[in-house]
């Protein structure tokens, strides 16, 4: 439609004179839906065992506060505890908290220096709990979990920091451990470590225990689970299958010269089918020094290769071919295709990742003592939990399960969901004494939050 020009520009263009008055407005008005998320959930009982008594009592602020306001500070895109005082004053942050007034920032710090390793224990079965009883209720018949370490770089010199493998050389860092579940995207436990151990460094007792978390809330669900070649080793394959879980474990083609002689000496491979062109065969074997043999499979893809020297300038250049291998052992009875589909999908927990640092406050580390850090931590994963708990509430899943298995919801990054409703502007007001939110109109911000709230 064809707009006269007076209707949309105005000649009225002068820098307004600013005022600052105590008003009851707030930036951040889709709060509202996470204060009946953490009402539904019961979160501030559920956090308020996190801490010892006698920690709180020495503090003018209750742990599960503490606790709660990390959660939001993550959830509106904040990082650091100083942006507190940004938003101290936001009427909508105090009424999800439930409290009259902000703690202040030293406050704040405090009650962080009180948590020690018990703290950390019980926030992460606060954090698992959460995650389990949401896919209770969705009585899912199989459940993926991977498993995978992340770099958390700093310039602090914080406890149980060390330099490791790292982007900038010589930085500390944290390498804690992931259990990632891949059909809701959330993080369901980690392994706090420092940044200078392998990737495997206590990965056996860590898998040991997310299994046992999740047969004790979901009994007779069928497990997977995905690795890469960093856990593999003898005893990790003999504690899976003690596990009766199936799995898929990338294997290093350096730990064994024997995997290089069957691919030289192999002469008929098997079509996978595949647009890439790869090829495959399997084979029953265990190195000398292991007890069972197991299912190894061998992959080769054609893939072009890049032509050294001067270039050929007619209507075409030719290309070399070549292969690229990988080896997979596997508990899976299913085919070969399929058993590399599933372990190509464990890829889609670098986006996990990827989400929790860029847009989760993960890769902050706080402060100087490690269980601080850990709490804080844990509460930018519960932020991130909560995000995908709640638009888990909201819709039914929105595909099946697929070979990668994909997540069952397509998810909206908390970036997105910010951008949708959460950092909205609105006015408190109080007509005939009823507490009232009042939005800008727009269609789209009034259909999401409807939506949420609905749920």
């Amino acid at each position: 439609m064809k707009l006269a020009k007076h209707l949309f520009i105005t000649r009225k263009s002068s820098i307004p004179e600013l005022k600052f008055q105590k008003q009851e407005l707030s930036s951040f008005s889709g709060l509202v839906v996470f204060q009946k998320l953490f009402s539904d959930l019961n979160l501030s009982k559920r956090l308020s065992g996190c801490l010892p008594r006698s920690c709180e009592t020495k503090q003018h602020a209750s742990v599960s506060l503490l606790f709660r306001l990390l959660i939001i500070n993550a959830l509106i895109g904040m990082r650091k505890l100083r942006d507190v005082d940004l938003y101290r004053e936001d009427p909508m942050v105090k009424r999800a908290l439930g409290v009259r007034v902000l703690p202040s920032v030293p406050t704040i710090s405090r009650l962080l220096t009180c948590c020690d390793s018990q703290s950390v224990s019980k926030l992460r079965i606060q954090s698992s709990e959460l995650v389990l009883e949401r896919l209770a209720g969705e009585k899912l018949s199989t459940l993926t979990l991977d498993f995978d370490g992340s770099v958390i770089s700093t310039s602090r010199k914080a406890e149980g920091v060390a330099s490791g493998f790292n982007k900038k050389k010589g930085m500390r860092s944290y390498y804690p451990l992931f259990c990632t579940i891949a059909q809701s995207g959330q993080i369901l436990d980690l392994l706090h470590r420092s940044g200078n151990v392998h990737d495997s460094r206590g990965s056996i007792g860590f898998v040991k225990q997310c299994v046992q978390k999740v047969r004790n809330a979901l009994p007779g669900v069928r497990l997977e689970i995905r690795m890469d070649s960093a856990f593999f080793s003898d005893a990790m394959v003999r504690c899976l299958n003690e596990l009766k879980v199936l799995f898929a474990i990338s294997v290093p083609f350096e730990r064994f010269c024997e995997l290089k002689g069957f691919i030289e000496k192999r002469r008929r491979w098997s079509s996978m089918g595949s647009a890439q062109n790869s090829s495959a065969f399997e084979k029953r074997w265990k190195p000398k020094s292991w007890k069972l043999k197991s299912r190894f499979l061998f992959v080769r893809t054609e893939t072009p290769r890049q032509t050294k020297g001067a270039l050929q300038l007619d209507l075409f250049e030719p290309l070399d071919y070549g292969y690229d291998y990988k080896c997979v052992i596997t508990n899976k009875k299913c085919s070969v295709k399929k058993v590399v589909r599933f372990l190509e999908g464990r890829g889609q927990q670098e986006n996990v990742f990827a989400e929790l640092k860029s847009q989760g406050a993960l890769a902050y580390v706080p402060c100087r003592r490690q269980a601080a850090n850990q709490c804080y931590m844990l509460c930018a994963i519960m932020a991130h939990n909560l995000s995908r708990e709640l638009q888990m509430r909201t819709w039914d899943r929105m595909r099946g399960t697929t070979e990668i298995r994909s997540p069952l919801w397509i998810f909206e990054k908390i970036q997105t969901l910010r951008n949708a409703f959460i950092c909205k502007a609105g006015r408190f007001t109080q007509p005939a004494g009823k507490p009232t939110l009042t939005l800008n109109a727009n269609p789209m911000v009034e259909q999401y939050m409807k939506n949420y709230l609905a749920a």
